[in-house]
């Protein structure tokens, strides 16, 4: 959508790049939760073919699984190419019970920054992200803050989080580099649902992903939960008869 790359340019503005940061899975009974950071700088938008292919990009949500596939190909393409750099990272359900779910997305989108900035260490060794505290836990102040990548966040701030950054609500829905973030989040999810799917058929987590719908509800309670259902989103529906299932059942993607 166009609104999104004009979102993204304004910024670029003001800054020599944007990383945005998004995440998939918060709300399953199952699986990891999956964080995405893509990096995109002013140079992306010179080339019209990229906007071009970059239009069809919109929340992950919006989209079909085919067109998400699609994008997403288009951005491992562009990874290769130079042209963009991105970042996938998990909190699995171990650390999901330890920290809850706020927690762990916290530490999926903190782990994707610190890929990003190993892999592109500025030439001193610093983190190329303007970190919100010194190891002494004093605020870390700059000339020019302008000359460090802006950080932006589907949703509300993130508390505690150790770089600075803008939170956007609805962001998926209004900057490119969000969007993109959150396609390769709910990809690299699905696909690791997928392989979860041959270890434990009984479920159906190729189909609903993990999401509380009525059929995973009913294979857990037939089966009982497997190492990969989240003990803390089951404790409700475990207790719950049949009845109220219709109750619990939420919405997901495709």
């Amino acid at each position: 959508m166009a609104c999104l790359l004009q979102y993204d340019r304004r910024q670029l503005i003001k800054l020599p790049s944007l990383v945005g940061l998004d995440e998939a899975g918060r709300g399953c009974l199952a699986g990891p939760v999956s964080a995405g950071a893509v990096w995109l700088d002013g140079s992306f938008f010179e080339n019209r073919t990229r906007c071009k292919i970059a239009r069809a990009a919109n929340d992950s949500k919006k989209l079909s699984p085919a067109a998400r596939e699609e994008l997403h190909a288009v951005l491992c393409e562009w990874g290769k190419q130079g042209v963009a750099r991105f970042a996938q990272a998990t909190a699995d359900v171990l650390e999901i019970d330890a920290y809850n779910i706020l927690g762990a997305t916290r530490l999926a989108m903190s782990r994707c920054l610190q890929l990003l900035a190993k892999e592109h260490a500025l030439p001193d060794g610093r983190s190329p992200f303007l970190a919100v505290t010194s190891g002494a836990d004093t605020p870390l102040f700059v000339d020019d803050a302008s000359a460090w990548p802006g950080v932006l966040v589907d949703g509300l701030p993130l508390k505690p989080f150790a770089w600075r950054h803008t939170a956007l609500v609805g962001g998926d829905g209004r900057s490119l580099c969000i969007a993109l973030a959150s396609i390769l989040a709910k990809v690299r999810r699905d696909h690791l649902m997928a392989e979860l799917d041959q270890r434990f058929p009984q479920y159906g987590f190729a189909v609903h992903k993990g999401y509380a719908t009525t059929a995973h509800i009913a294979a857990i309670r037939e089966h009982g939960p497997c190492t990969e259902h989240r003990p803390l989103f089951l404790r409700a529906i475990l207790t719950k008869s049949p009845a109220v299932d219709a109750q619990v059942e939420f919405a997901f993607a495709n």
